[in-house]
């Protein structure tokens, strides 16, 4: 364990692939500890495991979650939290580059949580920084905190990670926590993933392995699908219009009521959030959908990252 722990401290969290099966394991069991579902919030020791370090975020864009959930967890464990979320209230308003605004801000800081629409921004701030940087997302390319929440999350319901039927609906080619989560889940055994989308937006050849199957169909025939496929995760996403240049109201959908009487009783229903016009609200009501729980599990995985880059556990 301690072997497993040195190999995070001052670590760069950058892209899913840089992490083993085993490191994955562990920052799942670690983030156990700062999850009230596994210890008594009497037992609670972890507000202070962090007390006088600094996390800056870097915000290049707009987040809610991500954002939020990575403040709130560096709070609980006594860090402080400066930043921005806005650049127009930051110097690159005044023209100020990248490399100087990330130079300025490890001045002040003990790790970088950055998030930007450029694919590999992050590990341009990483090359750059000489203190820890964690990926809150570069553009459609990664997004290893939502994959370590989204593990964080199935093993809590089906209390393994192996022998899963996955099913990605929406958008794949251009969703990242979709590839991140594929990558992830192909280093464990006998999982099947389906991608179910419009043709045209499958998921890259370079996030796939011999246990991906693209299902290109007419979204109108989804509940068909998932009927045939019977999966124990369904893992849906919004047409994310922002990363795409064609009009994207052909390629919609909607999870309702009878998409969820048509799943097997055991599955359940993630999504990254935001949604948009994806999934009817009645759903939420449903036990199968946990998108919301998947959401604070995001602060015990980040709580549990955070101390482990700054070798506080």
């Amino acid at each position: 364990m301690v072997k497993l722990s040195k190999a995070f401290e001052g670590r760069d969290i950058i892209d899913i692939n840089d992490f083993s099966k085993e490191e994955l394991l562990f920052l799942l069991k670690i983030a156990r500890k700062f999850d009230p579902d596994f210890l008594k919030r009497s037992k609670r020791s972890n507000y202070t495991i962090a007390q006088g370090e600094i996390a800056a975020h870097l915000f290049f864009e707009p987040s809610t979650r991500t954002e939020q959930s990575f403040r709130s967890a560096a709070q609980k464990i006594g860090m402080g939290v400066i930043g921005f979320n806005d650049l127009n209230v930051t110097s690159m308003h005044k023209g100020e580059t990248f490399n100087d605004t990330i130079r300025i801000m490890e001045s002040y800081a003990n790790v970088l949580i950055i998030r930007h629409p450029e694919v590999g921004s992050a590990k341009r701030a990483a090359d750059i920084a000489e203190i820890p940087v964690i990926n809150a997302g570069d553009g459609p390319n990664q997004h290893p905190t939502q994959t370590l929440l989204d593990l964080y999350t199935i093993q809590k319901v089906f209390q393994r990670l192996e022998g899963l039927k996955v099913a990605f609906v929406g958008d794949p080619k251009h969703y990242r926590t979709m590839r991140s989560l594929a990558v992830a889940l192909f280093k464990f055994a006998k999982n099947k993933i389906f991608g179910i989308s419009p043709a045209g937006l499958e998921m890259d050849n370079q996030f796939k392995s011999e246990s991906y199957n693209d299902l290109a169909i007419n979204m109108k025939d989804l509940d068909k699908t998932l009927e045939q496929i019977k999966p124990d995760v369904v893992y849906a996403g919004r047409i994310p219009k922002e990363y795409m240049k064609k009009k994207v109201k052909e390629f919609s959908y909607l999870i309702n009521k009878a998409t969820m009487d048509i799943l097997p009783k055991h599955s359940i229903l993630m999504h990254p959030l935001p949604r948009v016009d994806e999934m009817d609200p009645e759903v939420d009501s449903n036990p199968k959908a946990i998108y919301f729980k998947q959401a604070r599990n995001g602060m015990y995985i980040r709580e549990a990252l955070l101390a482990l880059v700054l070798g506080r556990i």
